[in-house]
């Protein structure tokens, strides 16, 4: 018992199960030895991890340097006794907090989705009877009894098993029900393949069984996840890390440059007060104070923009990631697939048939060489699909709109297979009432059904070719005549259909007199008459297809892992276009086997990975993450969720997703539609975009405010503007004028440009070099008329920081409008296609007259009102930062068309 969790259970017969958990196989635990073991053990429950307090989370959001900066210069200001000045950059601060602990705030839901989903109650043996108790009171060694609709309470190693069936989608991937047995297996069996054991949280579909404990709460499969998701780190976003690194390098040059400034002016004998103030005056300058407010809003909005696209965002910074992926790490079942069992061929009377449509609405048809076959005249045809649909215990259920299997996934895909034929399964029980039926049972991998056919009686059986084929006498032709059973050709349409990555089922039947209503495994087991094949698969998403070519055109890899077989996985990833003939798959049980250096080169070149265990799922993701990667997962199970959490952004399923899975991702699609993903691509490549054109505009601002006082300290003449002023500019200009660059549409092209690369700085250096222009455009012109009002004009002081105020926020309308697009010019992207802009402009430009003209404005800001000679000068300088950009933007483009002519002409 010591070493107990070190077996490999699946590996060891029963009878040493038994003795290595030192249980009873008739009577259970004893109470006494039940009490002992819940004492060592504990109780049958996943530990609940303890989440970050709200407390300490609101105090987090001011954990940056950015904020940092901010809250010095509201210190600094208030020790200045400016308290309205500290006031606002207070409130700007605390603004911030407030909306990012709301939004961001992410509810460590998963490790409670996974404590549910172990029962309330299950039956045991114990001291020699039956007993129903709380599933939380199991211990390693009790015998456990299970029938359909139990949901499995611990990992068991079964005992006893009769046609026993487990639904492990949600742990392994997995389509379709697991078929049990009580065999040993080899030790390097995969988890999906581990058939003699049941996990705990998994469904029992059908049959009955009995197994004994072998693993309880922290130690089960589930449990593990738990664990993986507990430990998987949170993963900072490119923007929160391109934020983080600006932010940095903005404190210390602030710091630097207001500390040189200050020591200059001491060297020079100027007042320490007044050196002191021009050094407030450059920290406010340069702190950008829009900038995470623009961060927050503009991610919020793409929030609503992808909620209105079926993709709901569980934390903010999620929107950004997405446009910076170059990586899809995405489940099949249900994501790509339809999760739903589909009859795509079949074979009868020699012929092969094909079906059209997908999933379990009938909506598509049955044809024969494009035709619709007449079923009079394909009597095997008719005899094949009637077996199927009556030979079946499985119902398609319509809930909410959307149809579902109660019971087999791949019995349905038969009733609807029957129904596109135009055969009614009502009517048919009617014609045939069934007598009698053999379950399946995974030791004889076939089901037969006993029918009332008038005066005789007739059997239909349904199983795997290799059962069924060897108990056919002679076969039906497509007229209903009997003749010889060609074994080659049926062998020849199963490989072909395997090809296909179709699952193969064979149908045969068999007429015997009335003999009271009884079947037996005799009366199947010869005389047979062989009707057909059907073929199945769960088929691709039509909209899947189409959205991993545009993935894949962006320049997004997109990357398959399941749970399910090798083969059917590479069909269908050839299916859906995730890779040509040279697609490179590999199994769980290959990657067992790489070292850590292997491992990451078989991540960035294989496209499909399949029987992958729960901890192979989240050590690719992290083997792309160590290549440099952005990874996105995508996943609906349970066995999805440690990766979902480790991922750069985790994507859960919202319809079949489990709550795990939710808690764990964030972001749900609330479709389960891989094409979501690209609508959501495109929202985060333009809240990207979007929050690049807020830096390039507000940035000038800064710089050129900065530069405006900095020559001014080092000219030795007085202060251009003064800090209250700055906080007008920076303010106003931040919320009237570039907020509303994050309301910009989408640029036409975004999906054709490849990911960003995450190690590519915020600005590049274009970017700069225009940053750097500007600013000094802005910094030149407003120094110019700063003095040139006074020495040519006359004007005062008042007068000529007033103009020198309205300079830079007129430059800085103007400049808005460059940066709409950052390549183009705004004609092209449309005057009227953001009217935010427009609306922000006339306020900006009714703030900036009350500002100046407004007299309770002149005394809170200092300020004087200027006539419309000086007007002229401003927007002599404002245009003159306009029509430069524009030139700079017209040859930069050219000068890439030119090089990008010559590369492919030398090419």
């Amino acid at each position: 018992m010591e070493e107990r969790q070190q077996v490999a259970w699946h590996q060891l017969s029963s009878e040493a199960v038994t003795q290595v958990l030192e249980t009873d196989l008739q009577d259970g635990l004893k109470t006494g030895e039940v009490t002992q073991r819940q004492q060592k053990y504990g109780p049958n429950r996943v530990s609940a991890r303890r989440g970050t307090g709200a407390l300490k989370r609101f105090l987090l959001q001011f954990h940056q340097p950015l904020v940092y900066v901010l809250l010095m210069a509201a210190a600094l200001t208030a020790f200045l006794g400016k308290s309205v000045d500290s006031s606002v950059i207070l409130g700007v601060v605390l603004l911030n907090a407030v909306i990012g602990f709301f939004q961001e705030s992410k509810a460590e839901k998963a490790i409670d989705a996974l404590a549910q989903m172990v029962p309330v109650e299950t039956t045991v043996r114990r001291d020699g009877q039956k007993v129903r108790i709380p599933s939380s009171n199991l211990v390693p060694g009790d015998l456990v009894l299970l029938q359909a609709g139990d949901r499995v309470p611990a990992d068991l190693r079964l005992l006893h098993a009769k046609n026993l069936q487990a639904d492990e989608s949600a742990l392994t991937g997995e389509s379709v029900p697991a078929q049990k047995h009580t065999e040993s297996l080899p030790a390097e069996t995969s988890l999906a393949d581990r058939r003699n054991l049941v996990f705990g949280g998994t469904l029992v579909t059908s049959g009955q069984a009995e197994g004994v404990v072998c693993a309880i709460g922290d130690q089960t499969e589930t449990g593990r996840i738990a664990t993986l998701v507990s430990e998987a780190a949170e993963i900072s976003t490119p923007l929160t890390k391109k934020i983080a690194e600006f932010s940095g390098v903005l404190l210390w040059a602030i710091l630097g440059l207001a500390l040189v400034m200050f020591g200059v002016g001491l060297w020079r004998g100027e007042p320490a007060v007044e050196v002191f103030m021009a050094a407030v005056a450059l920290a406010v300058a340069a702190i950008p104070e829009g900038l995470p407010a623009a961060v927050t809003i503009t991610l919020a909005i793409g929030v609503a923009r992808m909620a209105k696209r079926n993709a709901i965002i569980r934390k903010l910074p999620a929107v950004e990631t997405l446009g910076s992926t170059t990586v899809i790490c995405s489940d099949k079942t249900g994501t790509l697939t339809e999760n739903q069992m589909t009859v795509r061929e079949l074979f009868a009377g020699g012929v092969v048939y094909q079906v059209t449509g997908a999933g379990y609405e009938a909506t598509g048809e049955l044809l024969l060489q494009g035709q619709r076959p007449n079923l009079d005249e394909h009597v095997a045809l008719r005899e094949t699909l009637l077996a199927g649909l009556l030979c079946n215990d499985s119902q398609l259920l319509r809930d909410k709109g959307r149809l579902s299997v109660h019971g087999d996934p791949t019995e349905a895909a038969l009733i609807v297979a029957a129904q596109k034929a135009g055969l009614v399964r009502e009517e048919m029980n009617r014609v045939l009432p069934r007598r009698d039926t053999i379950p399946f049972e995974s030791e004889h991998m076939f089901r037969a059904t006993l029918h009332q056919d008038d005066q005789q009686h007739l059997i239909y059986k349904v199983g795997a070719v290799e059962r069924l084929l060897d108990r056919c006498a002679d076969a039906l032709d497509g007229r209903g005549q009997l003749i010889p059973l060609d074994k080659e050709a049926v062998h020849q349409a199963v490989h072909a259909m395997a090809a296909k990555g179709l699952r193969v089922l064979a149908f045969a039947r068999r007429h015997i007199p009335d003999n009271g209503g009884k079947l037996e495994h005799e009366t199947v087991r010869s005389g047979l008459t062989f009707l057909g094949l059907q073929g199945m698969i769960d088929p691709p998403r039509p909209e899947a297809i189409e959205a991993v070519a545009v993935c894949r055109g962006a320049g997004i890899a997109v990357k398959m892992i399941t749970g399910d077989h090798l083969s059917t996985a590479r069909v269908i990833a050839q299916q859906v276009g995730l890779a040509g003939e040279d697609l490179v798959a590999v199994s769980g049980k290959d990657l067992e086997k790489l070292s850590d250096a292997e491992f990451e080169a078989i991540a960035e070149r294989a496209t499909v990975f399949a029987r992958v265990a729960p901890d192979q799922k989240y050590r690719l993701v992290k083997a792309l993450q160590a290549r440099g990667h952005i990874v996105a997962m995508t996943g609906d199970g349970v066995n999805d969720a440690p990766a979902l959490r480790q991922a750069d952004i985790g994507i859960a399923m919202g319809i079949t997703g489990t709550d795990a899975a939710k808690g764990a991702a964030d972001m749900v699609l609330t479709d389960d539609n891989f094409a979501s993903i690209k609508a959501a691509v495109e929202e985060g490549r333009s809240v990207f975009s979007n929050l690049t054109k807020f830096i390039v505009w507000t940035l000038p601002t800064n710089v050129g405010q900065a530069l405006t006082i900095l020559l001014a300290v080092l000219a030795g003449i007085t202060l251009p503007i003064l800090p209250v002023q700055l906080l007008w500019v920076n303010m106003t200009t931040a919320v009237l004028l570039g907020l509303t660059l994050v309301f910009e549409p989408r640029e036409s092209g975004i999906m054709s440009l490849p990911p960003r690369d995450s190690k590519q700085p915020i600005l590049t250096v274009p970017l700069l070099m225009r940053t750097g222009l500007v600013s000094l455009i802005m910094a030149t012109g407003a120094t110019f008329l700063f003095h040139w009002v006074q020495s040519a004009h006359g004007q005062s002081l008042s007068e000529a920081r007033t103009t020198v105020v309205n300079t830079i926020v007129m430059t800085q309308l103007l400049y808005l409008f460059n940066c709409r697009s950052l390549n183009r010019s705004m004609f092209s992207v449309g005057v009227f296609s953001n009217p935010w802009i427009l609306r922000g402009c006339a306020a900006m430009l009714a703030a900036q007259m009350l500002f100046t003209y407004a007299p309770f404005m002149n005394q809170l800001f200092q300020t004087t009102p200027i006539g419309a000679q000086a007007w002229l000068h401003i927007l002599a300088v404002a245009g003159a930062g306009y029509g430069v950009v524009g030139f700079e933007k017209w040859v930069r483009v050219r000068w890439a068309q030119r090089a990008g002519a010559l590369s492919a002409a030398t090419t």
